[in-house]
């Protein structure tokens, strides 16, 4: 019987690995092309891996749980099975019973020989993905120091999760504690007769009656994850604007039902916060770089994130590429299509790949301004508060006159390693300006 590996596919430059949360179809379930087959899952986003050929299903290479390395083999599936399959249920059963038996002899060595080449191992038999791996050489991290590092993945292997906290716990002093306990040979030869002080442990919380205990869902924990990754890699400065936006929202409230009529979307402002960003960061490119170790990328791309929330309530952030190339219509079908998609979990993991600036709206939640974290590896965010009616003093040419102007917020968090509060505050006001200046008579 031919047979063929389904693959673990590539799910952006920056995804080295997914975790495979569900199976679809069972040992010996007749498979159809394109149908899916297993779900999985990355730190960005969840999607479901589909089969590239007709068959039968004949051997899980994986369990639910396990992280699988991008290019690794998941599945066998033999190619000619349902052609055997006939139309008798009673004969299509032993059919597919014959044909799980003639492969699985030879599924469960190629089981070894997928595996191994997927992950790096050390010379006392420890497995890592590649992921762990590339983590450990931009940090310094040998070999002989990743095998002191605990682990808590399937057969004590080092996650993502377990090589950052061991970094941000201070590396070589978890080491040593980690050699104290460890039972392997070159480890116990390695141990310090100097003291070494235990691990400091998270203090314990008092249960107090009522109270639930919920726990995190992958996704939160992920976000956790990153959030504090991201604040102890920069150092985080906000500058503040208030914008007066009352010629956008004129602007917007004389020509919306007019746009539905006529394009079918509706316009909302995120597009036009959007477009005054591209052209902010075109005036000063150097926000739209990330930091490589002592190496400032400046990219050449201006691929914008927008904040948007899922059915479950946790937040993702889809991407707009090249959003410089794109005017306001096409920003605007851009953002109602990924806000949808985003909405019906129906985003793809190339949609949140690849941003080199974020937006996130915090005046839909009716604050009026926020302190975001940045989306690393960018080096900038802008958090947009809601737009209120309030008093302002305005310049005329008769003098000064208090009116009702429609104001807002902008807060730009940035990263203060490479942006410099000159940088970080000029673009800012340029935005405001770009917004303040909006022309009450623009066509679309």
């Amino acid at each position: 019987m031919a047979q063929f590996e389904l693959i673990m596919p590539k799910m952006g430059e920056s995804i080295a690995e997914a975790t495979i949360t569900k199976w679809l179809k069972n040992e010996g379930d007749t498979i159809k092309l394109d149908e899916a087959i297993v779900e999985i899952a990355t730190d960005k986003v969840d999607s479901e891996v589909p089969s590239t050929n007709e068959g039968i299903l004949i051997k899980k290479l994986w369990n639910e749980g396990d992280v699988v390395p991008v290019g690794a083999a998941i599945a066998i599936i033999g190619s000619d099975a349902a052609q055997a399959v006939s139309t008798s249920p009673v004969k299509e059963q032993n059919n597919v019973a014959a044909a799980v038996k003639e492969v699985v002899s030879m599924v469960d060595s190629a089981v070894k020989a997928v595996a191994a080449p997927v992950l790096t191992q050390s010379a006392e038999g420890r497995f890592y993905s590649p992921l762990v791996l590339n983590i450990a050489k931009t940090e310094g991290i040998g070999m002989a120091e990743l095998d002191l590092i605990a682990g808590s993945g399937k057969d004590n292997r080092v996650t993502k999760g377990d090589i950052i906290k061991y970094i941000e716990g201070g590396r070589q002093a978890q080491g040593n504690s980690t050699q104290t306990t460890s039972t392997a040979p070159v480890v116990e030869t390695a141990v310090s007769s100097t003291p070494v002080a235990p691990k400091p442990t998270a203090s314990k919380i008092t249960l107090m009656p009522g109270d639930e205990i919920i726990e995190m869902d992958r996704m939160r924990k992920l976000i956790a994850d990153h959030m504090v990754m991201s604040k102890s890699t920069s150092p985080h400065v906000t500058s503040f604007v208030e914008v007066d936006v009352t010629n956008l929202v004129m602007w917007r409230e004389k020509i919306k039902s007019k746009f539905e009529k006529k394009e079918g979307e509706k316009i909302t402002y995120t597009p036009i916060f959007i477009e005054a960003v591209v052209k902010a960061i075109k005036d000063f490119p150097m926000i739209n770089i990330s930091l490589d170790g002592q190496n400032i990328i400046k990219r050449k791309n201006i691929n914008i994130g927008m904040a948007a929330a899922l059915p479950s309530g946790n937040l993702i952030v889809p991407v707009i590429k090249n959003a410089d190339t794109k005017n306001l219509l096409g920003l605007v079908k851009d953002v109602n299509d990924l806000a949808k998609r985003a909405r019906e979990n129906k985003l793809q993991p190339d949609d949140i790949q690849g941003g080199t600036y974020t937006i996130t709206n915090v005046g839909t939640f009716g604050n009026v301004m926020g302190t975001p974290i940045i989306n690393q590896p960018q080096v900038a965010i802008l958090a947009v508060g809601t737009i209120k009616k309030k008093p302002a003093v305005i310049e005329t040419e008769y003098g000064d006159v208090i009116a009702i102007r429609h104001m807002m917020f902008l807060s730009h968090s940035y990263d203060h390693r490479v942006v410099d509060g000159a940088l970080g505050g000029s673009f800012i006001r340029r935005v405001a300006d770009y917004l303040e200046q909006w022309d009450v008579n623009r066509e679309i």
